[in-house]
């Protein structure tokens, strides 16, 4: 047995995330714990039922299976695996099955990922849509869930823009989860890339669903959280994402939304930077391409007044607009002494906010 053709077996006897399982293959190499799950399933052990996946596991199904579902599969050593899925240790998969026409290392160069809660308001759901158009037009990937709610609003909002969206499942790639998604996730297929490392026809567990979510924080420079319950699978996802330190972004809501109380949580905790409005996220994430000037983010530009001082501040707001004032005046009105107005004075006229006439200082309309 290869290593490829042992990490694929464990990406079909392992649950998905089993850290014990993933030290063993990083200190001894996949076909060494292959061998020792074969001799430890003896007995009534705890490895007899690896044991039987192990049995009824085979190669040749496996590949048939891949291809009957359109998908790829990608192992650890595969020129489309994403490294930083290495950044999960002991926890990254074995495996992973793959569907769409986008390369999955490049599409995930670019990405950030936007989840949020099943149960959202109408207000989540319009930020979720508005925020990954936005960013899917400024050339990012989108990555989500697919679920129902915040997910399903983020994949559609990508797919609006004519962008790319990822959608990492907790099921295998061949079953549709939630099933009313059945349609989204077929136009994701078309246009971006479904991901599991569930082989196909594996169904969609309440611990698979957590364990997702690791590689959906891992993949991705960063989270946006939308709406977010107290104690909710969003949560763990981007408590994944603060481990792995990466960026963590939260969107604020209404005080008494329980959909937003997550997200106001992980912003009190300094776990999550607060995000108002889609620009915020690449401020954060940093700027993609050549010109990220070209991106209109709604971002108002700088003031020239901006970078002032407190004392500059008051010498131009003592300045007229239309006729002059002198040193002493300028003194005068802005308490601070002559030397300290010069200098400021000196400041104002090379920045082009105030101009000089002989003796006299007027400021400069900008």
């Amino acid at each position: 047995m290869t290593p490829d053709d042992a990490l694929l077996a464990l990406a079909h006897v392992v649950e998905p995330g089993d850290e014990r399982i993933g030290r063993m293959v990083d200190s001894l190499g996949p076909e060494a714990v292959i061998a020792r799950l074969r001799d430890g399933a003896r007995g009534d052990g705890p490895a007899q039922g690896l044991q039987a996946r192990l049995d009824a596991f085979d190669r040749a199904r496996a590949q048939a299976a891949a291809r009957d579902a359109q998908a790829r599969i990608v192992l650890r050593d595969s020129p489309e695996w994403p490294s930083q899925l290495d950044h999960l240790g002991p926890a990254r998969p074995f495996a992973l099955w793959v569907v769409g026409g986008p390369h999955l290392r490049l599409a995930a160069l670019q990405s950030v990922a936007v989840i949020g809660a099943r149960a959202s308001t109408a207000y989540g759901e319009r930020l979720a849509h508005d925020w990954t158009a936005s960013l899917a037009d400024a050339g990012w990937t989108v990555v989500s869930g697919g679920a129902h709610g915040i997910d399903g609003a983020a994949h559609r909002g990508a797919l609006a823009a004519g962008g790319v969206t990822i959608c990492v499942l907790a099921s295998g790639v061949d079953v549709a989860y939630p099933r009313a998604h059945a349609a989204l996730i077929a136009r994701i297929a078309d246009t971006g890339l479904l991901v599991s490392e569930s082989p196909p026809g594996s169904s969609a567990r309440r611990q698979r669903f957590l364990t997702r979510n690791r590689i959906i924080a891992a993949l991705t420079r960063g989270t946006v959280v939308i709406e977010a319950a107290l104690r909710s699978g969003t949560t763990s996802t981007a408590n994944a994402a603060h481990a792995l330190n990466r960026p963590v972004l939260a969107a604020p809501g209404p005080v008494t939304s329980p959909m937003s109380a997550g997200c106001h949580q992980l912003i009190r905790d300094q776990r999550a930077v607060l995000a108002s409005q889609w620009g915020d996220v690449v401020d954060l994430l940093g700027a993609i391409g050549d010109g990220d000037g070209d991106v209109d983010r709604a971002i108002p530009p700088a003031a020239p007044t901006d970078a002032l001082t407190h004392g500059q501040r008051l010498v131009l707001d003592a300045l007229p607009l239309r006729t002059g004032l002198a040193l002493d005046a300028v003194v005068r009105e802005s308490g601070l002494s002559a030397s300290a107005a010069l200098a400021c004075l000196g400041v104002l006229t090379a920045a082009g906010l105030a101009e000089q006439r002989g003796d006299t200082w007027r400021a400069v309309r900008v």
